[in-house]
């Protein structure tokens, strides 16, 4: 039976809600505008879960995404995630931010595969909490807070391209001068490239205890930068 997952993206500006049964969508809605998810994710939250009355079909899971990202938009992302989980009785998924934040790059930029994808997220200053991947979504080097220089991702330039992306990649565009370095505009973490990485999750039951998950907030990335910082990484 092909399960119907509820997902949803609150962890940057962007609020974002899909619905699938496999890959067929039932429903989806995205705002641009800014963090105002407090007021937009019960209202596509109720007409996500009114399309899919109209189709006959139940709720197998929701997933969420997990960090890192805004602290107000994760805490509303997951609070919701969770009151669906207990009250509806059914598990929770989590999907790595930046995961998804690389999967929407990789399918705007059409798969190629000659390119390396490093998903960048904001955090203050010159400092990033980055992950890189392949086109086929494979992690290249593990997700990981950083200060931004010029000589950030050297070794990875000298080999090829590499696609930054991200709200945290604009901060890079007057710092890394290879000619390797390419910059992807407008792409954001939505929920709609949550959902073969959440489809993937619940076909290996990798669900959360929905009484205890808590997601991975920027400000922890902030305190990790700070320590390393004290011991000189």
């Amino acid at each position: 039976m092909t399960p119907c997952i509820l997902n949803l993206e609150t962890s940057t500006s962007v609020c974002s809600v899909a619905l699938a049964a496999g890959e067929e969508v039932l429903f989806e809605k995205a705002a641009f505008e800014g963090p105002s998810h407090a007021a937009l994710l019960g209202t596509f939250v109720s007409e996500a879960l009114a399309a899919l009355k109209e189709t006959g079909k139940r709720l197998d899971a929701v997933a969420v995404s997990s960090g890192p990202g805004s602290y107000t938009g994760l805490r509303i992302g997951v609070s919701m995630a969770k009151g669906l989980c207990f009250g509806l009785n059914i598990p929770l998924i989590a999907v790595p931010t930046l995961d998804c934040l690389a999967a929407e790059a990789i399918r705007q930029n059409g798969g190629a595969s000659d390119t390396l994808y490093c998903a960048m997220l904001d955090a203050r200053r010159m400092e990033v909490y980055a992950a890189l991947y392949d086109s086929a979504l494979q992690v290249v080097r593990p997700v990981a807070a950083e200060v931004i220089d010029a000589s950030s991702y050297a070794s990875f330039l000298s080999e090829g391209k590499v696609c930054f992306f991200g709200n945290g990649s604009d901060k890079c565009r007057s710092v890394l001068q290879s000619p390797n370095a390419r910059f992807l505009d407008g792409v954001f973490p939505l929920a709609t490239a949550m959902l073969p990485l959440s489809m993937q999750a619940f076909a290996a039951r990798r669900f959360e205890d929905v009484a205890y998950f808590e997601p991975f907030y920027l400000k922890e990335f902030q305190a990790t930068v700070a320590k390393n910082k004290v011991l000189g990484k």
